[in-house]
């Protein structure tokens, strides 16, 4: 690898995965070190009032995934199925006893982990469809904490490619035959507005 281009690359193969080997355990030690690239990351004002719940559990593991909602714009496709599924989560959390606006800390750090666990040759997913009301109940997490994302965890089964979004816009990403996941993305010159 080209060390001039080292980020964009890892940045290029940083795409959501959401089918892992799920036989291939990750294990507590590897789940620390990706929370310590966020605990290191910015954060506004260095508040830092993020919290994390790690699970490389089976059983919880399959209770956090039952408040999951996976992929909207794959209508035919209602998740990664049984021996797919992720076999960590790390679950972030917002401690409003420090701040009620947690601004983008939560995309910051979410993005150092994804990072970290790509260079590991693992891969990750940040889940906003959640239902919270019920994983609280399930993790008993107090309610000084909001959770922010799930994060799903493992080693890729899929493969991910970018594309340039075609004339229509569509900025919808999709499988292909071979259940390749293609994500659109906009051309450069169409997202710098001003020089």
């Amino acid at each position: 690898m080209n060390s001039d281009n080292m980020i964009e690359d890892l940045i290029k193969k940083n795409r959501s995965c959401r089918r892992f080997h799920q036989e291939c355990p990750i294990n507590r030690e590897t789940l620390n070190e990706l929370v310590n690239l966020a605990r290191i990351s910015a954060s506004a004002a260095n508040i830092q009032p993020l919290r994390y719940i790690l699970s490389c559990d089976p059983l919880i593991n399959s209770e956090i995934f039952s408040c999951l909602g996976w992929a909207a714009y794959l209508k035919d496709w209602a998740g990664p199925v049984e021996g797919e599924r992720p076999p960590a989560y790390i679950i972030m959390l917002g401690d409003t006893e420090l701040t009620k606006d947690f601004w983008c800390d939560h995309g910051i750090a979410s993005q150092s982990i994804l990072l970290g666990a790509r260079e590991k040759g693992l891969a990750g997913c940040m889940l906003g469809m959640v239902n919270k009301e019920r994983l609280g109940k399930i993790l008993t997490i107090e309610p000084k904490y909001r959770i922010m994302l799930v994060l799903a965890i493992g080693k890729p089964k899929e493969e991910a490619v970018i594309e340039q979004i075609e004339t229509d816009g569509d900025i919808k990403y999709w499988r292909d035959e071979n259940q390749i996941h293609h994500v659109p993305k906009r051309r450069l010159e169409d997202i710098i507005i001003r020089i």
